[in-house]
């Protein structure tokens, strides 16, 4: 699945092909628009792109880039 057609998709089936194909990788807090306070929520890798989905589950964004900063290793 590409990033495109995921779009396309309803909100239900967005859940589910993250609940079924999604691999979560941890809790993240999504900036919100004006300065308002952070949205919490969880990051999943999914096929080639990623996906932040709210903890009410009514906000799914996808993107190309991964917003979980890598853990550096000393």
């Amino acid at each position: 699945m590409t990033i495109e057609s995921f779009k396309e998709l309803t909100l239900e089936q967005k859940i589910k092909e993250l609940k079924y194909s999604g691999e979560l990788l941890g809790s993240y807090e999504r900036n919100s628009e004006n300065n308002g306070p952070k949205t919490p929520g969880d990051i999943f890798a999914l096929y080639d792109f990623w996906v932040y989905l709210s903890d009410d589950e009514e906000t799914v964004i996808p993107t190309r880039r991964n917003p979980i900063p890598p853990v550096e290793e000393d």
